[in-house]
């Protein structure tokens, strides 16, 4: 039988263990947590598809051999070493999954095309502390004599969007006559986005696409 003195002295053991998880909890629930993640942890894999599609009745791909750079209304193709890496293992992996890639020009059941979007927004907001400054400094609340700081009553502001982007669309069932602009009428059945932190090494991209299509076990051709 344990004594009293024994007892008290596993329960502050207790305590002491449970007061070190709690404050490891805490810690790990800090406000700025998110800066110790590495680039490849930040990112984020977001998949979508048409759940009306069997994917099974596709059998060839079409794929061009650089990236679409979108960069608010221009679209510019760019082959550099990350964006090659992109091509290559798409192509791998869609291949492992039983479609085949078909050459420029020829006719293909589904169309790939691989999206680096960087976007940038300019707006406009309004101060609303604007006359009040400008009334508290007037009146001579703030003993400059009349003098006072100019505080604008709007400000300009600038938004960034930068992510990776996959979609696949649908050729094989095309509207007949498809041409020129008409191929905004092409359906989209497949779109992945990559965020997060910019890729920038070649070896994040094969983590990156082993991901995308770990999340979509449906894109299969039949065998």
């Amino acid at each position: 039988m344990k004594t009293s003195q024994q007892l008290m002295t596993g329960r502050w053991g207790l305590y002491a263990a449970l007061l070190l998880t709690l404050g490891g909890g805490l810690t790990a629930c800090r406000e700025n947590a998110i800066n110790d993640l590495s680039p490849q942890d930040s990112q984020v894999y977001i998949t979508n598809y048409d759940k009306s599609v069997n994917f099974s009745q596709y059998q060839t791909f079409s794929l061009p051999d650089s990236v679409i750079i979108e960069s608010n209304n221009s679209y510019t193709p760019s082959l550099n070493t990350v964006e090659s890496r992109f091509v290559t293992n798409i192509t791998a992996a869609l291949t492992n999954r039983g479609f085949r890639r078909v050459s420029r020009g020829q006719n293909a059941d589904l169309g790939v095309a691989i999206i680096r979007v960087n976007n940038r927004y300019t707006g406009v907001g309004v101060n609303p502390y604007s006359s009040y400054y400008s009334n508290y400094w007037y009146g001579g609340f703030g003993g400059f004599g009349g003098y006072y700081p100019y505080y604008p009553s709007y400000y300009t502001y600038q938004v960034s969007d930068q992510y990776w982007e996959i979609q696949i669309v649908d050729l094989k069932n095309r509207p007949v006559g498809s041409t020129g602009t008409d191929q905004q009428q092409l359906n989209v059945i497949y779109d992945a986005t990559i965020r997060g932190s910019d890729i920038t090494e070649p070896q994040d991209v094969d983590t990156a696409i082993s991901t995308l299509f770990n999340q979509s076990p449906y894109l299969q051709a039949a065998r």
